[in-house]
C-alpha cells in the first residue's frame, strides 16, 4: 500500500514533528537522508517508523511508503532525498558528565548547536548540557550534527540543575576577555562554556566559572561564530 493522502493520519502526526511542541508532545523526532538514516539504524537509536518513497522501499524493511509528492510534503529538506525516520527521542535529563563536556548557554541558532554537537563527537566531549537553547532535536539542529545527536548526551535544563551536577568539574567559560586559550593548560577533566552567539556567555555561568578564556583574533575581528569557537575551544583544550 502507497500513502498519498495528506490527511493521513500517521502523515500528519509526522508532519507536525517539524514544530517543537509535537516533538515534545509525542517525545519523537525527524531523522533525515539516506546517509542520516543509515547512521541512525547504526547506533542506539530507537525508531518508531521509517518512511520512504517506492523507489526505496525495498532498502528498508517495514517501512511506511509514500508517493513522492507526499513525500516532498512531509520533508524538511530542500531536496529530499526520499527516507526519512522517526524516532525516540532520548532522555535528555540533567545527569553528571562522564568525561569533558559542554555547556552551551543560551544559544539561538539550531545550526550553531547542531554543529557542536558535530565536533563534540568528534573530539570526544560525551555530554553536551544546554541552557535555554535552540531545540537540538529540530529538523535543522539534527542535519547540522551530522550523526553527532546519535552519539553525544544531550541534557536540557536550567543553570541550577546543570551546575549541580557540574559539582567539582572545573568550569572553563570561552570569553572575549579571558585568557588566551593557546597558553592555557587544562584540568584533565572539565566543562567548557560557550555563551550566546550575540552577548556571549551569562553572568550565571561567569560567576561559575573557574577559568575564562580566549580565542586570540586581529584587530579587524570582533568575534568568530559560536560554533567556530567551540570546534577550536574543543580541541585546544584537550590536547
Amino acid at each position: 500500500m502507497i500513502i498519498s493522502s495528506k490527511a493521513n493520519p500517521i502523515i500528519k502526526k509526522i508532519s507536525s514533528l517539524a514544530e517543537k511542541k509535537y516533538r515534545r508532545q509525542y517525545g519523537e523526532f525527524i531523522v533525515e537522508s539516506v546517509k542520516a538514516v543509515g547512521e541512525c539504524v547504526a547506533s542506539d537509536m530507537e525508531i518508531s517508523a521509517i518512511v520512504c518513497t517506492q523507489k526505496l522501499a525495498d532498502n528498508y524493511e517495514n517501512a511506511i511508503v509514500v508517493t513522492d509528492e507526499l513525500f516532498a510534503h512531509i520533508s524538511t529538506e530542500k531536496t529530499p532525498q526520499g527516507v526519512l525516520a522517526v524516532v525516540k527521542m532520548p532522555d535528555a535529563s540533567v545527569k553528571p558528565p562522564k568525561s569533558c563536556c559542554l555547556l552551551l548557554d543560551r544559544l539561538q541558532d539550531c545550526g550553531n548547536v547542531g554543529t557542536v554537537i558535530r565536533t563534540a563527537n568528534a573530539a570526544g566531549y560525551t555530554d553536551v548540557y544546554l541552557v535555554n537553547c535552540a531545540d537540538a532535536f529540530s529538523p535543522k539542529a539534527v542535519r547540522a550534527s551530522m550523526g553527532g545527536i546519535f552519539h553525544v548526551n544531550v541534557h536540557e535544563g536550567d543553570y541550577g540543575e546543570v551546575f549541580a551536577v557540574l559539582d567539582g568539574v572545573p568550569i572553563i567559560s570561552a570569553d572575549l576577555h579571558g585568557e588566551n586559550i593557546f597558553d592555557f593548560n587544562a584540568p584533565t577533566k572539565f566543562c567548557l562554556c560557550i555563551g550566546n552567539e550575540g552577548g556571549g556567555v551569562s553572568n550565571t555561568v561567569s560567576e561559575h566559572a573557574d577559568y575564562t578564556v580566549k580565542i586570540p583574533m586581529r584587530d579587524t575581528c570582533e568575534s568568530l561564530n559560536a560554533a567556530v569557537s567551540a570546534a577550536i575551544a574543543m580541541y585546544v583544550l584537550k590536547n
